[in-house]
């Protein structure tokens, strides 16, 4: 699955809250206004009250004249208030007119056609003016002008029909600003908020097995992270000491193998002539190569910046001018090929030839002491070793790279001398691959990267 945004999720999440909150304000306002004008405390009366309930009552009678039905509303204003007048006329002329208009009002009455909505008041100077309204409205009965008196108060039911009104008018336009709000400033301050956990993150992703003693950064990282971030320094620290540890024991153990290896290669090489003397010349030829990669290892391990031009030809040369009396006295033929005379690359040229001197010595150890050991360098930058052995199985020429893995069980050797091989490439930037040779036996090729600029090798 596609991991989620953590921005996105807290951009959304934020957004809503945002939204249902000022909803749930704005409505909680809404209702205190509704509560505090039912109880008078906001106004004593809603001036709108006799023209919206005169609104919804007008209709038409049968011979199309304006008449009123009884509504609720209608008939409490009716009861609480005796002196409820109005005047309604629509544009074909019909009147409908009760109660006792006000003089001042009745003289104007037919001059506000041409007003569509007037809060009237006359004479403010006596003690209790009389007041009216007058509004052009869209009723049952189409569209009249009513003029009233302002009576009575705002009903429950009216205030709560207005909610909707409020809620489109008012509250959605700001619910869909703050969320655009959000949508454009949020991700930018979570960005800035997460820009310590992005530079942790590209430090941990340039974290490597060469690079040994790296911490990622904290200065930056959001404090609900940063235990987290410790952790995994913590754990790099554990580790780098383990690595430590292991490097040191591989390496001592190295050095203390080798005395004992050269002196072992001495008292062999006293005995007479034979199959075994051969078979233990082997042996510790092997041995001597394997404590040989071990320290380089080691060495190459503290970096490349001592890579100089190498002499693939010259390299292979001298390898099999060691390894030849070796191969002769085990029943091979030793051959040597090249492409050209020097075919040059960067590395360290202690550690390739114990590479090589590896792939030859698992030559001779695999080749069914039969045939020939070819040796080949090529133009492009290649070391073949070939074999007329039994050769590798197509399903096995990776696994073969792998540490204590032998192709034949209990066969000779601890299967460490290939995974040592590719380590040593690999700090070269180059691999090993296995491949099936012309005769069909075995072929191990050394592919070291092309050169990014000419190299020249100082004879």
């Amino acid at each position: 699955m596609r991991p989620r945004s953590l921005t996105w999720r807290l951009v959304g999440r934020l957004a809503s809250l945002q939204a249902i909150m000022l909803t749930l304000l704005i409505l909680l306002i809404g209702l205190a206004a509704i509560v505090l004008l039912r109880a008078g405390l906001l106004l004593d009366d809603y001036e709108s009250s006799t023209l919206d309930a005169l609104k919804d009552a007008v209709v038409r009678d049968a011979s199309g004249g304006l008449t009123l039905r009884q509504t609720p509303d209608l008939s409490t204003i009716r009861s609480e208030h005796p002196d409820l007048w109005f005047v309604i006329r629509d544009t074909e002329g019909h009147k409908l007119s009760e109660g006792t208009v006000p003089p001042q009002f009745a003289a104007i009455a037919v001059a506000l056609d041409h007003v569509s909505d007037a809060r009237l008041r006359w004479n403010a100077a006596e003690a209790s003016p009389p007041s009216g309204l007058v509004k052009w409205v869209d009723t049952a009965a189409g569209r009249v002008q009513i003029l009233t008196g302002t009576y009575g108060q705002l009903s429950m039911w009216r205030a709560l029909a207005g909610t909707p009104l409020l809620f489109l008018n008012v509250v959605l336009p700001i619910i869909i600003l703050m969320t655009l709000a959000t949508l454009v400033a949020t991700p930018f301050v979570v960005r800035r908020a997460m820009k310590g956990l992005g530079q942790a993150a590209a430090q941990a992703e340039r974290i490597d097995i060469d690079q040994r003693g790296v911490q990622l950064p904290l200065d930056e990282v959001p404090i609900e992270i940063a235990p987290l971030v410790k952790a995994i320094n913590d754990a790099l620290g554990r580790l780098d000491k383990g690595y430590e540890r292991h490097r040191r024991f591989l390496a001592d153990a190295a050095h203390e193998l080798r005395t004992p290896i050269a002196i072992l290669s001495t008292r062999v090489s006293s005995l007479e002539a034979g199959p075994e003397k051969t078979l233990l010349l082997e042996d510790a030829t092997r041995l001597s190569v394997m404590a040989g990669q071990l320290l380089d290892l080691q060495r190459l391990d503290q970096g490349t910046d001592a890579f100089a031009a190498v002499d693939l030809v010259g390299v292979a040369r001298r390898v099999v001018l060691d390894l030849a009396p070796l191969a002769f006295a085990a029943g091979y033929e030793m051959s040597f090929d090249h492409e050209d005379e020097t075919v040059v690359v960067a590395g360290d040229q202690t550690s390739l030839e114990r590479a090589l001197t590896n792939l030859v010595q698992n030559a001779l150890d695999h080749g069914q002491r039969r045939g020939t050991i070819l040796v080949r360098v090529t133009n492009d930058r290649c070391i073949e070793v070939c074999d007329d052995g039994d050769g590798i199985p197509p399903e096995e020429r990776e696994q073969i790279f792998e540490p204590f893995h032998r192709l034949h069980q209990g066969g000779r050797g601890a299967g460490l001398g290939l995974d040592l091989v590719q380590s040593i490439m690999r700090l070269h930037g180059g691999h090993v691959e296995a491949d099936r040779a012309p005769s069909g036996g075995a072929c191990m090729r050394m592919v070291f990267p092309p050169a990014e600029v000419p190299l020249t090798f100082a004879t």
